[in-house]
């Protein structure tokens, strides 16, 4: 499909000639899916981004639904969203805090603060890219009984981006300007002609907090403030009690903003254990309602299901579980804190052994023997939507050629068989968490390494320590201090933006920033960084995917970041449960429509 395709067909439905649903099919033809067509509609002002694109909610009354039990086996650990670096943080926040909008599983937009989605058509979105006007629902009042308001927003926005708060979300803050137009609307500014203005107060990153229980810890007293784990939110559900790394405890809201919600009367968040035992729990004894993130062998699951208590939810995003090489050295302190960005990795920095560990990785044996329906093999970091994934990468598992390129490049056995040059040898702490697909991937990669002269030293981190937001522990995923770790990255919107900007210079993690900035590998372009500020303000859809497609294959390319699989949404949850899922968003993105059907 050309340019003059696109836009003609944006045409016809700005016409009437050609239904909206008719404009979605048309683009799935050719590799758009539902998102990114919505996104097109909306920033051409032919069709509002704001279809409810939710389930049927059936309950007539607020509450009455008993108890609602939910199994996160990695443990929330704060409610605080501006801190939350790890996923599970962030869904706990969601239970008490909402964004002004959320984003379903085809990728619309849907109001949860907002009284509706700006548009071209509601005088929401500005002509020229520059400006987005939200209009927020009247009678909204956080669980202590204050109103919520505009002054809510703009203060969310000057505490993310307060270099003295370093909040994990001042990427969606930073470079926009928010202004108060009266006490229930807001207007965004950005700097230029901007594609993608869902991101601030939007999604995962968009929770809003309590002006009147925050604005005295709006500094480097951040941490200090009680409502950090004592939250007071607007949702469905108000705070009981919290145990850090243990459970989360909250009842029914009797004046939430949305009718005949909730419909369960309380919520208990447990966490801990392990993603088999989670299973267990729903799949096959029915004790709980629901488990997060079954990061399960798809043969387990499979068995568990057969007890026909409960089903495998497999909701498609842009997950991605992969390996990082730091690129800065783990063992050099500068200042009190190592992986120091003016610190080289010792042996990583030679790009004949990043190529060499891309190649000792079987990513079929991991999708055909792991993770099976929930970890499709890639060599992309950006897979979904699909216009965004690059044709260019190509990934290869060969012993015999690692081999070949360490050989080439001077990296030569020792008496022990482990490869050495000028002094350094090829011997790397290989850390990720504790858990048994992540397991099983170490020990693949650990066996192929040593064919190659290459030893990894397998450390595992319990779940709750790694994603930990916690600046004083040195285990955190965030820190890296160690060679290489695994995990999985998750994409919140529907749109890469904010995805792929955790490979941005300004967003190195540092002692600086409290290890709360989002490129983690800590590998720097300027390429990179000229492509991914001129893609901000690319409002052409086809040249705007180009340019995520070139960022993909740069990053992929330094071999810093090596992709494993795809990792869709994986939960389980009991077959009477009817829950609302999206894998363009958090968990508990809609949590207040969540019924049971009896």
């Amino acid at each position: 499909m050309t340019e003059d395709d696109l836009r003609g067909l944006i045409a016809r439905v700005k016409g009437g000639s050609l239904s909206r649903r008719g404009f979605v099919k048309r683009l799935a033809a050719v590799g758009f899916t539902a998102p990114m067509a919505t996104q097109l509609l909306a920033i051409a002002g032919a069709s509002p981004a704001g279809a409810q694109s939710v389930p049927a909610y059936r309950p007539t009354r607020r509450g009455g639904g008993g108890a609602l039990k939910v199994l996160y086996w990695q443990a929330a650990t704060l409610l605080n969203p501006h801190f939350a670096a790890g996923t599970t943080n962030q869904d706990a926040g969601r239970v008490f805090y909402e964004p002004l909008a959320g984003w379903a599983s085809d990728g619309t937009l849907v109001p949860i603060l907002a009284a509706e989605i700006p548009s071209r058509e509601n005088g929401g979105l500005a002509e020229d890219g520059r400006s987005v006007t939200w209009k927020l629902k009247r009678g909204v009042k956080w669980h202590d009984g204050q109103d919520f308001s505009a002054d809510d927003v703009v203060f969310n926005w000057e505490y993310a981006r307060n270099p003295g708060v370093a909040a994990v979300t001042s990427g969606s803050y930073r470079d926009v300007n928010v202004v108060k137009v009266d006490d229930h609307t807001v207007r965004i500014e950005f700097p230029q002609p901007t594609p993608f203005w869902a991101d601030a107060f939007v999604g995962g990153t968009g929770q809003i907090i309590p002006r009147h229980l925050f604005k005295d810890f709006a500094g480097a007293n951040s941490r200090d403030a009680p409502a950090n784990l004592r939250p007071v939110g607007t949702s469905a559900y108000r705070f009981v009690s919290f145990a850090p790394g243990d459970t989360l405890r909250a009842e029914l809201n009797p004046n939430y903003h949305m009718d005949n919600r909730p419909y369960f009367d309380t919520l208990e968040v447990k966490g801990g254990g392990d993603a088999v035992s989670a299973a267990r729990a729903v799949l096959q004894t029915g004790d709980y309602d629901y488990a997060w993130n079954m990061q399960v062998e798809d043969e387990i699951l499979k068995r568990l299901e057969a007890a026909g208590r409960g089903k495998v939810n497999i909701v498609e995003g842009g997950g991605i579980e992969f390996v990082q090489l730091n690129a800065t050295d783990p063992n050099r302190e500068i200042d009190g804190e190592r992986s120091h960005i003016s610190t080289q990795h010792p042996a990583f920095r030679d790009p004949a052994v990043r190529q060499a560990m891309a190649m000792l990785i079987d990513r079929n044996a991991l999708e055909q023997f792991i993770y099976g329906r929930g970890g499709p093999a890639t060599a992309n970091f950006l897979n979904n939507p699909p216009r965004f994934a690059s044709p260019n990468m190509r990934w290869e598992f060969s012993i015999q050629k690692a081999n070949e390129v360490l050989d080439a490049a001077g990296w030569a056995r020792g008496r022990d068989g482990i490869r050495a040059k000028d002094g350094v040898r090829l011997r790397f702490v290989y850390q990720t968490s504790v858990n048994a697909p992540r397991q099983r991937t170490q020990a693949i990669y650990k066996q192929a390494a040593q064919r190659a002269g290459i030893d990894l030293e397998l450390k595992s981190v319990t779940a709750s320590v790694f994603f930990s937001s916690d600046v004083a522990n040195p285990d955190t995923y965030t820190k890296l201090y160690a060679d290489m770790q695994m995990y999985t990255t998750t994409m919140p919107q529907a749109d890469p933006e904010r995805f792929m900007n955790q490979y941005v210079s300004w967003e190195v993690s540092a002692k600086a920033n409290n290890w709360q900035g989002r490129n983690i590998v800590r590998w720097r372009s300027e390429e990179y960084d000229r492509i991914f500020r001129e893609s901000q303000g690319e409002l052409d859809p086809v040249k705007r995917a180009a340019l995520f497609i070139r960022m993909n294959d740069l990053v992929v390319g330094s071999n810093h970041i090596i992709p494993l699989v795809r990792r869709p949404t994986v939960s389980a949850s009991l077959n009477n449960l009817r829950h609302v899922l999206s894998a363009w968003d958090l968990t508990m993105w809609y949590l207040n429509d969540w019924y049971r059907e009896t």
